[in-house]
C-alpha cells in the first residue's frame, strides 16, 4: 500500500505542475513578446531559467544525499510556486524590470535539476533494480509529463488570449503549491542513503560516469542532443508568432501535439521494452524522433507543422524510458543521485546555447534557418547516441571500485 500510494501521489504531482508548466511553455515567451521584448530578448530569458542545470546540476546531488530525495523535492516546489507568481505581480505593481525577471527565472531553474533527479531516484526504491520494470515505470512517468501537454499549452493558448499571460503564471505557481501537497502528505520514499566511498564527494557522478563505457559517452551526446532540443522551447512560440499571425493558439497546438504523440508513444514503448533490448529502442526512437523537424524548415501550414511535432513526439518516448531506466539502475543507489545530477548537468550545457543561439539565428536566416539549426542537431546527436550505445551496450562494464 505505501507503494502504490507513493507512485500514485509522484504520479499526480508530476501531471499537475506539468500542467502549469506547459502552460507556461506558452505563457512566459507570449508575455515576453506581447510586452515589446525581442526574439533575442525572449531567447535570453528562456536560456537563464534552464543555465542553473549546468551550473549547479552536480552540486545539487550531494544536496539530495544531504537531505533524502522527498526533502528535496518539497523545498523545491516551496520556492517554485512563489517565485514563478512574482512575475505577474511585480509586473502588475511596475516594478519588473528585464534584469528582475532574469534572476527569477533563474532562480526557478536553480531547483528544477534536484526536483527532477529526487523524483527519478525513488522509482528504484519502489521498484527495485530491474532495468525493464524501472523503464516502464519511467514510461509511466513520461505519460504523466505528456499528457499535461496536450492540454496545458492548448489551455494556456485560450487563456493568453482571452486573458492575459500574466493570469496563466499564477495558475503555474498553483500547480507547484498542489504538487508540494503530494508529495508531503502521501510519498514515503526518497530516504536519505548512507554514503560510501564510490559515493563520497561532489564529483562522485562524474567519476562513476567517467568510468562507465556505456553511460560515459552517452551523457556526452546529451549535450548536443539537448542544445537542438532546447532550441525547440523558444522555436516553437517565435515561428507562431512571426509565421502564423500572432496566434498564440497555434503554439498552444504546436506543444499539444507535441503531448499527444508522446502520450501515445509512451503506451508503446511499454510493450517495445518486452520484445527488444530497451537501449536498441532508444536508438532506433532517437534516429526516427529526428526526422519530422525538417519538415519545420519548409514553410508549410501550421497543420502541417503540427503533424511533424506528433510524429517527433512519438518517437522520444522510446528513447527517454530506456534511457532514465538505465540511469536509474546501473548506478549503485548510494551514488545514483549525483550520476542522475551530473547527466541533467550535461543537458543544462548543451540548452542554454540552444536557445540563446535561435535569436542570432532568426535574425540572419528566419525560421527556415532556426529549424534546421535544431534538426541538424538533432541529428548529429542521434548518431553520437547510436555509436556510444553500439560501442557500450556489450559487454556490460562494472566500474571499478575507488581505492
Amino acid at each position: 500500500m505505501p507503494r502504490s500510494r507513493t507512485l500514485i501521489a509522484l504520479l499526480a504531482a508530476e501531471a499537475v505542475s506539468s500542467t502549469g508548466t506547459a502552460m507556461t511553455f506558452v505563457a512566459l515567451p507570449w508575455f515576453i513578446l506581447a510586452t515589446g521584448g525581442s526574439p533575442g530578448r525572449m531567447s535570453v530569458v528562456l536560456a537563464v531559467e534552464i543555465a542553473p542545470m549546468a551550473i549547479f546540476g552536480i552540486p545539487s546531488g550531494s544536496v539530495i544525499a544531504r537531505l533524502g530525495a522527498r526533502t528535496t523535492m518539497l523545498v523545491s516546489d516551496a520556492v517554485r510556486a512563489p517565485l514563478i507568481a512574482l512575475v505577474p505581480v511585480l509586473y502588475w505593481t511596475d516594478r519588473l524590470t528585464f534584469g528582475l525577471l532574469l534572476a527569477i527565472v533563474f532562480l526557478i531553474g536553480v531547483f528544477t535539476a534536484p526536483y527532477i533527479a529526487s523524483q527519478r531516484s525513488i522509482v528504484p526504491e519502489l521498484f527495485g533494480d530491474d532495468e525493464r520494470v524501472v523503464s516502464k515505470a519511467s514510461a509511466l512517468f513520461g505519460a504523466a509529463t505528456h499528457l499535461p501537454i496536450v492540454i496545458g499549452p492548448a489551455i494556456s493558448g485560450v487563456l493568453v488570449a482571452t486573458l492575459s499571460a500574466t493570469e496563466v503564471l499564477v495558475i503555474d505557481g498553483a500547480t507547484y503549491l498542489f504538487a508540494f501537497v503530494c508529495v508531503l502528505a502521501f510519498v514515503s520514499g526518497g530516504r536519505r542513503l548512507p554514503a560510501d566511498d564510490a559515493s563520497r564527494g561532489v564529483l562522485a557522478g562524474i567519476r562513476y560516469l567517467a568510468r562507465d563505457r556505456l553511460l560515459g559517452p552517452m551523457t556526452l551526446t546529451v549535450i548536443v542532443l539537448d542544445g537542438a532540443a532546447g532550441a525547440i522551447a523558444v522555436a516553437v512560440p517565435l515561428v507562431a508568432f512571426t509565421r502564423y499571425g500572432r496566434d498564440a493558439h497555434v503554439a498552444g497546438w504546436l506543444f499539444t501535439s507535441f503531448g499527444i504523440g508522446a502520450i501515445a508513444g509512451s503506451a508503446v514503448v511499454m510493450k517495445l521494452i518486452d520484445a527488444f533490448p530497451p537501449m536498441r529502442v532508444a536508438s532506433v526512437g532517437i534516429v526516427l524522433a529526428t526526422l519530422p523537424l525538417w519538415v519545420i524548415a519548409a514553410p508549410v501550414p501550421w497543420l502541417a507543422a503540427c503533424a511533424a511535432v506528433v510524429a517527433c513526439g512519438f518517437c522520444l518516448p522510446l528513447v527517454n524510458a530506456p534511457t532514465m531506466g538505465l540511469l536509474s539502475t546501473r548506478p549503485p543507489a548510494a551514488v545514483r543521485a549525483k550520476v542522475l545530477t551530473a547527466v541533467m548537468t550535461a543537458s543544462g550545457l548543451g540548452s542554454p546555447f540552444g536557445r540563446l543561439a535561435v535569436g542570432p539565428v532568426y535574425r540572419a536566416h528566419g525560421n527556415a534557418g532556426v529549424w534546421i539549426l535544431i534538426a541538424g542537431g538533432m541529428s548529429v546527436g542521434a548518431a553520437l547516441f547510436v555509436a556510444a550505445v553500439l560501442r557500450g551496450s556489450e559487454p556490460r562494464s562494472v566500474p571499478a571500485p575507488v581505492i
